[in-house]
């Protein structure tokens, strides 16, 4: 949810009890992660330990830097800002920074190629403002970080979280084409007796243009791609509002402020998901860099009370 989340922390403990196991494990990034210094706040951070066995993805630049010996299994044809990306697997036990793939959809191939290496499970690290990779249609599981760099008071951090959780938790629309809407291009539809009608409209940030056209085929409409505090804020604003059913692809395209979706759903409005994420759990922070930190289980017992996954510290396991 925010850099200082502790997210790094939380990966290497979920590594560290992976390798009490006997599968096979790959991880990669979305972002850059394992790096001495944060390039942004300038904070020290915990650096990215693999064991031996383990499988990593980053790029050539990254790749050169580890501190580790590992043998070399892939290297993609796709170039990057930092060169090419390597697949390797740890011979022995050290630290990588890890840069993998820009986009989605190669993240999403990446992990299937990783069945060719006999991987049973690819952990993805994500990034701040990257919630793409937490898409169903990319990855199975999510875990979600969160702490005290997010507020500076313990109620704002519990308030951010949770509605974080609360979008991790819209239902799902049950139907046919739900698979359709998945791998939709982007646009608008509208859903009318089961049947798929694209609107005339090239992008939901441009809905404005041709607001008359939206309810041309009934109340109820897909979004392929995100949603913003201004579609759910003009839906809010119309008479028949609770006939209104607003379908994205996941949580990860909703862009909207607690009050403008709380708004929507108090008027009667209904927001949907082609698919729900499985959120494992929920890892915390009590300490910022700022200065501002909450008691451990302060925070986790506060945080426990309003969402329905674990919560945990993982530096307290």
């Amino acid at each position: 949810m925010a850099k200082n989340t502790g997210k790094t922390v939380c990966l290497n403990y979920v590594l560290e009890q992976l390798q009490h196991t006997d599968r096979v494990v790959a991880v990669t990034s979305i972002g850059l992660d394992g790096e001495k210094t944060d390039q942004v706040t300038q904070t020290e951070k915990p650096e990215i330990e693999l064991a031996e066995g383990m499988f990593f993805v980053t790029s050539e630049y990254h790749y050169r830097q580890r501190q580790l010996l590992s043998e070399i299994c892939q290297v993609s044809g796709e170039m990057t800002s930092l060169g090419r990306l390597v697949t390797a697997r740890v011979l022995q036990r050290g630290k990588v920074i890890l840069t993998g793939p820009a986009s989605t959809e190669r993240v999403r191939a990446l992990i299937g190629q990783m069945d060719e290496l006999g991987v049973d499970l690819t952990i993805v690290d994500g990034a701040l403002s990257r919630k793409s990779p937490a898409s169903p249609a990319i990855t199975e599981g999510l875990i979600l970080s969160t702490g005290a760099a997010i507020a500076p008071d313990l109620a704002s951090v519990v308030s951010k979280t949770r509605f974080v959780y609360q979008l991790t938790q819209l239902p799902e629309y049950d139907s046919p084409l739900s698979e359709t809407l998945m791998w939709s291009e982007p646009g608008i539809c509208a859903i009318e007796e089961g049947v798929l009608y694209p609107l005339p409209i090239a992008s939901p940030l441009l809905f404005t243009k041709c607001k008359d056209k939206l309810f041309s085929h009934g109340t109820t409409l897909f979004v392929s791609g995100i949603v913003t505090d201004n579609m759910l804020e003009y839906l809010r604003m119309q008479p028949n509002v609770k006939d209104i059913c607003l379908i994205v692809k996941d949580f990860t395209k909703i862009f909207v402020s607690p009050i403008v979706l709380g708004g929507f759903l108090q008027k009667g409005g209904r927001l949907m998901v082609v698919k729900r994420p499985k959120l494992l759990a929920i890892c915390i922070n009590p300490v910022s860099p700022t200065g501002f930190k909450v008691e451990s289980e302060r925070m986790r017992t506060a945080l426990q009370e309003v969402v329905e996954v674990p919560v945990y510290d993982v530096r307290k396991m």
